[in-house]
């Protein structure tokens, strides 16, 4: 246990640390990922030779605010016993937020979908494939049981965590089979990996991992539906910053997080499979 440690602590280390505006100010839900170094030159298939942290539970219960957002959604579970979850990072986690600006506004949105079905927001800010997996393999999925969970993980890889799109994958395929292991009688929604606008090593790994994703990973899993909702966000072929609320703030950030008016557009496209996992009826 203390090798694995160690050896966890030590690839964290070469990884970077998690941004300041990630650790430091979780009202403000505009980090997922901050500026990720520069790899344009690097291909997907990197990084192989070394351990892959994508699939390796990493705690973050050393940040405060991060400790208490688990500590109370364990409670929220607890209570609630939902029906339907949403699991991922800060774009999931934007689904709490009510402005004040305009560009904040997501909760009207949730609560259109999702207000009347039991829902819980299980987006946790800066999170990757390996913090998701502590949050699991630590209780967060315990002695509940949702008919349905929307999965959107996997923006953070490519970020301070950065494994590429091969390793990420099997992050991915590590989520959904201990989401399953939890909850085997709960259907999955997976969305692929969102568009942004950070580097062409990022679009270039999104790209890469949402194919791997639509070729393989429902193979053995009939749970699962797997959806690529990126082509909302294009335009001719090109990704449009204008669908992203990050360069509205001060100072601006690269075109990460959808714009509440982008999230009400996944929302909608997703919304058959959403019904069909809780047989309810569509919402509009």
């Amino acid at each position: 246990m203390r090798r694995r440690a160690a050896l966890l602590g030590a690839l964290l280390l070469a990884a970077g640390p998690v941004s300041a505006a990630e650790t430091h100010h979780p009202q403000t839900n505009h980090s997922a990922t901050h500026h990720p170094r520069s790899h344009a030159a690097t291909p997907v298939s990197a990084h192989h030779a070394r351990a892959n942290l994508a699939v390796e539970p990493v705690s973050r219960m050393s940040e405060p605010w991060w400790r208490v957002r688990f500590e109370a959604k364990q409670a929220e579970l607890a209570s609630r016993r939902p029906n339907l979850l949403w699991i991922g990072d800060s774009i999931t986690q934007n689904w709490e937020s009510d402005g004040p600006q305009p560009f904040r506004r997501f909760l009207p949105i949730w609560q259109r979908f999702y207000g009347d079905r039991n829902a819980v927001d299980l987006g946790f800010k800066g999170d990757s494939t390996c913090h998701l997996i502590w949050r699991i393999d630590h209780g967060e999925l315990d002695g509940i049981a949702p008919r349905g969970v929307v999965l959107l993980i996997g923006a953070n890889n490519f970020g301070h965590v950065h494994t590429d799109a091969a390793q990420t994958y099997a992050g991915i395929v590590a989520v959904v089979d201990r989401i399953h292991a939890k909850l085997p009688e709960a259907k999955i929604l997976l969305l692929g990996v969102l568009p942004s606008i950070r580097s062409a090593w990022v679009t270039e790994n999104t790209d890469a991992v949402n194919r791997m994703m639509a070729a393989q990973i429902r193979d053995g899993r009939p749970y699962l539906t797997y959806r690529d909702v990126g082509d909302l966000f294009r335009v001719n072929g090109k990704v449009q910053a204008s669908d992203f609320l990050d360069p509205l703030l001060t100072p601006p950030d690269p075109p990460l997080h959808p714009t509440p008016a982008m999230q009400e557009r996944i929302a909608a496209a997703i919304e058959p499979d959403v019904a069909a996992m809780l047989g309810d009826t569509p919402h509009h």
